[in-house]
Parts: C-alpha cells; sequence; structure tokens
C-alpha cells in the first residue's frame, strides 16, 4: 500500500512545484504594482518606437516639489512643439468619462469601480512642470493613456487615448514654440529639478499622498502653498455641496472635491 502511494506523493509534489510559483506569479501580475509597471514599461516602448530621438526627448518616472508636496509624472517629452505630461492607466473593461466628471467609472462585468478623473489628476503635473520650467501653461499640454483591455465607452478629449495613439496625439503638434537651445536647456532644468529617481523619493511620495488624503490633516493648495478651507456651494447644480477651496480666494481659485 504505502509503494503505491509514493508515486502519487511525488507526482502531487511535482505539480505543487511549479503550479504554486505560477499562481504567486500570476497574483503579482495582477497586482495594481505590476499592473502599473506594464502599463509604463508600455507606453515607453511605444514613445520610443514612435518618436524621433532626435527631436523628442523623454524623462520617466518624474517627481517634483510642489507647494503641498510632491507629484509625480510618468513619463514627460520635451521637444520643440511643446512639453508633453503624460499620464498611464493599465485598466480593463468599459471605461466611462467626460471632461467635467470629478470621477470616471470603470465596468468589468457586473462590476462598477470609480476612480479620479485622469484629466484633473494630470492638471496638478502640468502645472508643476510649468512652475519647475517656468513655461507658459500653452506650452504644457497633458496626455491621458490608456493600456490593457479596456474600451472607451463614453466620447473622450483628443488627448485621452489608447494604446499608441499617444504618439499620434504629440506628433499632431507641428507649430514649434522652444528653439533648439530651449529644449536642451529645458531638458537639463527637469534633470536637476526633479527629485532623485530612487525608491527612496517613491516611497516618500506614496507616504506623502497618505498623509494629504488623511481626514484630519490640514490642506495645502496644490497652486500656491495657502491653507484650503471648508466651503459651501452657494449656488449651481452643486449648491449645498461642501468643498475644499483656496483661503485667497478670489486670487487663487483651486477647488477640490471632498
Amino acid at each position: 500500500m504505502q509503494n503505491a502511494i509514493q508515486p502519487l506523493v511525488h507526482m502531487l509534489i511535482s505539480t505543487l512545484s511549479w503550479v504554486i510559483p505560477l499562481m504567486v506569479l500570476v497574483a503579482i501580475l495582477r497586482s495594481p504594482w505590476a499592473k502599473g509597471h506594464i502599463g509604463e514599461w508600455f507606453v515607453r516602448f511605444m514613445l520610443r518606437w514612435g518618436l524621433d530621438k532626435a527631436v523628442y526627448f523623454p524623462l520617466h518616472n518624474v517627481t517634483l516639489s510642489t507647494p503641498d508636496g510632491s507629484t509625480q509624472i510618468d513619463h514627460v517629452i520635451v521637444s520643440r512643439f511643446g512639453i508633453f505630461a503624460i499620464e498611464t492607466k493599465n485598466m480593463e473593461g468599459w471605461i466611462f468619462g467626460s471632461e467635467r466628471q470629478a470621477e470616471w467609472t470603470q465596468k468589468i462585468y457586473k462590476r462598477t469601480f470609480k476612480f479620479q478623473n485622469p484629466l484633473r489628476q494630470n492638471y496638478k503635473h502640468t502645472k508643476a512642470l510649468e512652475a519647475t520650467l517656468q513655461v507658459p501653461p500653452e506650452a504644457v499640454h497633458a496626455v491621458i493613456v490608456f493600456v490593457g483591455g479596456s474600451t472607451f465607452k463614453t466620447e473622450m478629449p483628443a488627448n485621452v487615448t489608447y494604446g499608441g495613439g499617444c504618439v499620434n496625439y504629440i506628433l499632431s503638434f507641428t507649430q514649434p514654440v522652444f528653439d533648439t537651445r530651449q529644449v536642451q536647456r529645458l531638458v537639463q532644468q527637469l534633470r536637476t529639478g526633479r527629485l532623485a529617481p530612487t525608491r527612496a523619493t517613491h516611497v516618500a511620495h506614496v507616504q506623502q499622498l497618505k498623509e494629504r488624503h488623511a481626514p484630519n490633516t490640514e490642506r495645502k493648495c496644490p497652486q500656491c502653498g495657502s491653507t484650503m478651507v471648508l466651503r459651501t456651494a452657494k449656488s449651481g447644480a452643486n449648491a449645498g455641496k461642501q468643498f475644499w477651496g483656496c483661503s485667497t480666494f478670489p486670487k487663487c481659485r483651486v477647488m477640490q472635491k471632498i
């Protein structure tokens, strides 16, 4: 009896020796951390493949200091035709959203998830680039790139693209706004002005995000650094609803949803 069981035990051990690592690998690849990195690697490849290296200069995982802490940009492209701040979203399912909505919707079969409007998320990135490089707003462009098995179910603005569409959007800008010397200076400014691209910087940024969104944390305006105060809308579609507004209003008109 024991001799008959031993081959089964060996077979089970042999099977588990590759099944368990495979299950762990699948779990890692499906984690938000891995999906985010895979999406960024894919977009990085598309940018390298589709853009002329002599004209477009990419920097990746750029973390910049802001009045209320820091902000992290997946990809920044500096060129004669402008500066492009690229936000990557590796998502599945149907995507619903509009330019004005605070939150967009992801539907996977019967499950529904809400996530921050990436256009609003990238707005802070463009403002950080303007401040760091001292360039006008019209020279900085926000680009949102979705990768993965997602499908847009509502009409999206031109700067919200899927996959390689980000390259076509960048190439659609054909009017030079900088000369070659200015581009070189901007690239150098960004390299020296960014926080060190290390794990320590990433960990500090994530911790700062957690503290910034904690209920009892004093909020700082992402644009001017002043204190954000709780206000109540008096008119319009959001009348009666509370929101965070900059204490220096109307000098600074930054508002944030609660």
